[in-house]
């Protein structure tokens, strides 16, 4: 079975750092491109960054670029966000999610995370 687990969302204040991490289980994880999506209280889910199999490209949403960096160890099976200069505006649940292939996309991820809980706010 397929596993996404996410982990290190906590409470955190503006303009403070914080690192998630997900670690993937049940797949070859060099072969499917990951991503990180949240979705705040009120609104739709959205794409927040993503990484190509091997991690040799990358792709970030317009609100956070500049302040958020996604990347991915092999060795580890692990996926992670950091995020710096964090706004009340990244408060949300931060999924991650997989995908077949090693196009980055927006969309037609096959597999998600349960999430986890980022608070920003003072």
């Amino acid at each position: 079975q397929v596993q996404l687990v996410e982990s290190g969302g906590r409470l955190v204040q503006p303009g403070g750092s914080l690192s998630l991490s997900c670690i993937v289980s049940g797949l070859t994880f060099s072969r499917y491109t990951m991503g990180w999506f949240r979705q705040a209280p009120g609104k739709e889910r959205e794409f927040v960054a993503g990484i190509s199999w091997l991690g040799g490209r990358t792709f970030r949403s317009d609100s956070v670029k500049g302040r958020f960096t996604i990347s991915r160890d092999g060795a580890k099976n692990t996926l992670y966000l950091q995020m710096n200069g964090l706004k009340p505006e990244d408060t949300a649940v931060y999924y991650c999610a997989a995908r077949p292939g090693g196009d980055v996309v927006v969309n037609e991820y096959e597999y998600w995370g349960q999430g986890t809980q980022v608070t920003v706010s003072s």
